[in-house]
């Protein structure tokens, strides 16, 4: 397993992270867990035995449950490990029971704190942004948490770029800590944190903790081109998430996965692991399992290498279209490139370099 650091906090974290949705299953995350205490404890044994010192929850999956899971499983092991939680979400219908005011975050940190049992937060997640209180105040709000010693760090999730720069930026200009994280969604077939998140974490030295890196079971082998997906899967069940805009897209990825993986001798999840772990700006992949057998598949991608065709044979396939204004600069033949985003220039360059859009002989 290696360590990368987590953005500028001087934390060292495993390129695997341990998720815990599996954990629970009330609430409505009847879908997508069924994990108790007692797998639980197996599950992070079985992570930590391969090196994974970082777990993560939430006070949202399974409406708490998930976090009091998560420390009664942890026991005395709790200080061996980064243990990382998130808040913001709505957790009843009280109007205050939900968002970035003070007023609520501290209260879900407190409820966090008790559910997991613990008396600090390594790591403490804003779930979502939230439209409605001005950052300033959340700032205050993680600030004080932080002073008090019942969060250590703290970091967001789901911001889109412009939320988490003016995050930075307010944060820096009041004096305030600022997030040294983002947890983001990306994938192989899901890339557009490409064109802002991605570039954002590389130029601010921002770390980024990728949740669902396997589609949130889509990109697993369950579903197939031609297959019924098994019912007692996540994606079989109804789960509605992630959103596909281009099923035909999505399982010509699944089948270039799935030849690369026979090529190796292993499984879909493990060669788009490999290949997510090494593109610019992930720091770790957070990966939750239901079973022992998927844990310790997921866990072997941190020693699989793929070659360099077999990874630029992946990044063309899923590369994202060149929106404006990443077209433009191309195209205009535009100088002094940000090096943030040269990584993903790169390939917009070879996209438009054979472009398929002349409209000349029309």
């Amino acid at each position: 397993m290696d360590y990368r650091p987590l953005g500028n906090s001087g934390l060292m974290v495993s390129t695997l992270t341990l998720g815990t949705v599996p954990f629970g299953g009330a609430n409505g995350f009847e879908k997508a867990a069924s994990v108790d205490v007692k797998g639980a404890k197996k599950l992070l044994d079985i992570a930590f035995d391969a090196g994974v010192n970082l777990v993560d929850t939430a006070d949202l999956y399974s409406l708490g449950l998930a976090e009091e899971i998560t420390g009664k499983a942890l026991g005395s092991k709790r200080d061996d490990i980064i243990l990382a939680t998130k808040g913001r979400s709505p957790l009843g219908d009280d109007p205050n029971a939900t968002g970035a005011s003070r007023y609520h975050l501290i209260r879900a940190v407190e409820a966090s704190l008790k559910r997991l049992g613990t008396d600090h937060i390594d790591l403490y997640q804003l779930h979502n942004w939230d439209g409605v209180t001005p950052i300033e105040e959340t700032l205050e709000a993680m600030h004080h948490l932080v002073a008090s010693g019942k969060v250590r760090y703290w970091g967001t999730s789901n911001y889109t770029g412009w939320q988490m720069m003016k995050t930075l930026g307010k944060a820096e200009a009041h004096g305030m800590i600022k997030p040294i994280s983002q947890q983001i969604y990306y994938t192989p077939e899901s890339r557009e944190a490409e064109y802002e998140l991605m570039p954002l974490a590389l130029d601010q030295n921002v770390g980024s903790l990728i949740w669902g890196p396997l589609g949130e079971g889509f990109l697993t082998g369950k579903v197939r081109r031609g297959q019924k997906t098994p019912p007692d899967t996540r994606q079989g069940n109804g789960w509605p998430e992630p959103y596909i805009h281009d099923m035909e897209r999505a399982y010509d990825i699944i089948e270039a996965l799935a030849a690369i993986g026979e090529a190796h001798g292993c499984s879909i999840p493990r060669v788009c692991l490999a290949w997510l772990k090494d593109r610019p700006g992930v720091t770790s992949l957070i990966v939750g399992a239901r079973t022992e057998e998927h844990l310790r598949d997921n866990l072997a991608a941190a020693d699989l290498t793929l070659s360099p065709k077999e990874h630029q044979r992946l990044e063309k396939l899923t590369r994202p279209a060149p929106l404006y204004p990443y077209w433009h600069r191309v195209v205009s033949g535009m100088d002094r490139l940000d090096p943030a985003e040269k990584p993903f220039l790169d390939g917009f360059s070879e996209t438009i370099k054979n472009r398929s859009d002349d409209r000349s002989s029309s």
